[in-house]
């Protein structure tokens, strides 16, 4: 799109509000809201904030930094007002003297994609995002409370939150979106829409747009939209598949003419398992993560991979004509820009070291083992895989660990219910 694109659009949409959108390390949607006169300012580059937005808030970054819009993802937010509409843009990060702020997740994609296409290489990504659609209590604040007892592709009465459902569906489309189906999962109060598949960037940017419109929509049901990964014990948590196809000149290098794996899908997975560790700091990112991955409720554990298993932690899907290599493990934590970037490197990894999976649905511990048991663990495989702290950037690497450490710190200083339960009358 070109600026007068945008100004037409505005002006004949009667658009009264364009967010400026951008992404912390959390996956965490920000923004700064100006009115179609500041248009100009916008184009030029000249709003800012301050850095430490960027990390949540949790680090001290005190550096001014500007919003470069992608004018490419403008888009007008259709579950807002009719008078007096709502859009939203993508933005990138830079300095004040225009070089890029290489700690933006935006970037750090960025940069693992042009990395794949000086080999040749792009990635399709398809991904499978599962939500819960909670009450709210009296303060419009969320519950893990829900009174449907439906259960997998279940439809209404049973299914509550089908309604909601549809008009996440339908508001989608309108902005652009090409849903290829939708269901109620296994948990009570568990959803899954999928939507076209398309290039690594492109998708990490859908799928921070289809977030915010599933959270937004349900709002307007008095539900709550969560992507927590285990909001509720006894049940099947939230995972985020994403099933891969590996692109060069035009052909899918996972597939041989006739439909069979080919030895680059085969060295991906490896890949993929080889570095499953460490990239577990990024796919599965909260304490919480680590609850769905040990829950015996489908989630994958051990790395290992399978053609037809479904609690493998990669299935390689043939089709006669189509191969694709479904990563199982992350979740709807996960910032999709790291971990696309992460997974780029670590698969491409894989075929340049010819990095073989093993056999199928292998569980010998000695060869790649199984995921951490927590989000400490993660961390210190993290810090241990060079490739996966290559594609982050070793200062994001350094940043982004002490955070979560100091998350994981907060966490087990925490004095829980269960220890009440079990310790207080007994000790």
């Amino acid at each position: 799109m070109k600026k007068e694109d945008i100004l037409s659009m505005i002006d004949e949409e009667g658009v009264e509000f364009i967010r400026l959108q951008f992404t912390d390390v959390f996956g965490k949607l920000k923004n700064i809201a100006v009115t179609p006169g500041q248009m100009s300012k916008v184009f030029a580059n000249r709003y800012s904030f301050y850095g430490a937005a960027v990390y949540g808030n949790k680090y001290d970054f005190d550096d001014r930094l500007y919003l470069y819009p992608d004018l490419d993802t403008f888009s007008i937010l259709p579950w807002r007002p009719q008078q007096g509409k709502v859009a939203k843009i993508y933005c990138d990060i830079h300095f004040a003297d225009g070089t890029p702020f290489e700690n933006a997740p935006r970037y750090i994609l960025k940069r693992a994609v042009d990395k794949a296409k000086e080999s040749g290489y792009s990635l399709i990504v398809d991904p499978e995002c599962e939500f819960f659609l909670f009450h709210t209590d009296e303060n419009g604040l969320p519950t893990t409370t829900s009174h449907e007892l439906a259960e997998y592709m279940d439809v209404g009465p049973v299914d509550f939150g089908e309604n909601a459902r549809r008009d996440i569906v339908l508001m989608l489309e309108e902005m652009g979106f090409e849903i290829e189906s939708s269901h109620h999962e296994h948990a009570p109060a568990q959803h899954e829409i999928d939507f076209k598949e398309d290039d690594a960037f492109a998708m990490a940017d859908s799928i921070q747009t289809f977030k915010f419109a599933v959270r937004s929509i349900a709002k307007r049901f008095g539900l709550y939209a969560t992507f927590m990964p285990m909001p509720r014990q006894g049940v099947a948590g939230s995972g985020m598949h994403i099933r891969l196809r590996l692109m060069k000149d035009g052909k899918n290098v996972f597939m041989k003419s006739d439909g069979v794996p080919s030895d680059e899908a085969m060295w991906f997975s490896g890949g993929i398992m080889q570095h499953a560790r460490g990239l577990a700091a990024i796919a599965n990112p909260t304490v919480n993560s680590y609850k769905r991955l040990v829950s015996g409720l489908d989630a994958p554990y051990m790395i290992n991979w399978a053609t037809k298993g479904e609690k493998a932690l990669i299935n390689i899907e043939s089709e006669p004509d189509d191969v694709k290599v479904e990563i199982r493990f992350p979740d709807g934590a996960a910032n999709p820009y790291l971990l696309f970037a992460t997974c780029i490197a670590a698969g491409l990894d894989g075929i340049d070291k010819q990095t073989s999976p093993g056999d199928e649905l292998a569980t010998d511990t000695s060869s790649f083992g199984h995921l951490p048991d927590d989000l400490k663990e993660a961390l210190e495989e993290l810090g241990k895989d060079e490739v996966v702290k290559g594609a982050l950037g070793s200062d994001f690497t350094d940043i982004y660990t002490k955070i979560k450490r100091d998350e994981w710190n907060d966490f087990i200083s925490e004095v829980t219910e269960w220890e009440i339960r079990n310790y207080l009358a007994k000790l």
